[in-house]
């Protein structure tokens, strides 16, 4: 199992991976677009996208990716993320004059930065990334929000450990392969599918769940591209793909919706199975 990530060694899209299915192998890819493309062209079995964090909410280039392309979800895991402040070793936060991060990563953790004084908030491409920058460049004066696990692997020190405004900071990830078997008992779907112009048409479509006691863990809609002010609905449904409920139900949406895409029938990721990542320096619990 080979596995591409957006981001450096040390991201928390790879510690999800990582978490989820030990002893996998990862490879780094620098956009979310070069993730499905390393799975589409054969160069790795499987790809791992963040979908959404309890704190930042959606991460909505991917959802437009899920649709772009014919590569299912067949896996789901969540991460439960601790950020640290991490700099080059010997370096005290009185120093520091420059914080740079992922945005997700900087939102998560505003009111410790916004006690910082006279220090730059410096949006990057990657936790990690901006970790490395770090050692590359020997930046003396700057720190990154990354994983205890970053700053290890980039031989950085941790000046602040756990500064994220919330204890319960979770990222949910999905996991895309051009095989659509599922790895577990499929028990969740998702969809995406667009609807008329018409009054009450995006209840007609909610209610073919709501009649067969099908549970709605997730609604999400996105604009629709060369349709201004028309709108795509993206569902994730507790029930499997296989499920006689689903699958009358969907049949049921595709007779008033414009046109309705399957993204991926897979099983649900237990909470109780959900680890901590970048913890490792600071304490026992712990995006992109």
């Amino acid at each position: 199992m080979r596995i591409a990530f957006q981001g450096t060694s040390g991201a928390y899209s790879e510690g999800a991976a990582q978490r989820a299915w030990p002893g996998i192998e990862t490879v780094a890819c620098e956009q979310f677009e070069h993730v499905f493309a390393s799975v589409a062209e054969g160069r790795t079995s499987h790809g791992l996208l963040p979908i959404e964090n309890s704190i930042g909410g959606s991460i909505h280039r991917n959802y437009d990716l899920l649709l772009e392309h014919d590569l299912p979800i067949v896996a789901e895991t969540e991460l439960q993320v601790v950020h640290h402040l991490v700099a080059l070793p010997g370096t005290e936060i009185s120093q520091i004059r420059r914080v740079c991060s992922h945005p997700q990563a900087l939102a998560q953790c505003e009111s410790f930065l916004r006690s910082l004084s006279n220090v730059e908030i410096v949006a990057t491409y990657d936790t990690a990334g901006s970790a490395r920058l770090i050692q590359e460049q020997n930046l003396t004066d700057t720190a990154a929000v990354a994983s205890a696990r970053a700053a290890e692997i980039f031989g950085l020190s941790v000046l602040k450990a756990a500064i994220q405004d919330y204890r319960d900071n979770i990222t949910r990830f999905l996991l895309i392969a051009r095989d659509p078997q599922p790895l577990g008992q499929p028990d969740k779907t998702s969809l995406v599918f667009a609807l008329p112009n018409s009054a009450g048409a995006l209840f007609k479509a909610l209610s073919v769940f709501a009649l067969r006691d099908i549970d709605l863990t997730k609604l999400e809609s996105r604009p629709m591209r060369g349709r201004p002010w028309e709108y795509l609905f993206y569902v994730d449904l507790a029930a499997g793909r296989a499920d006689v409920r689903c699958g009358r139900a969907i049949v049921h949406l595709a007779e008033s919706a414009r046109w309705v895409k399957t993204l991926g029938s897979y099983a649900r990721w237990s909470e109780a199975a959900m680890r901590p990542f970048g913890a490792e320096a600071s304490m026992d619990v712990s995006t992109v």
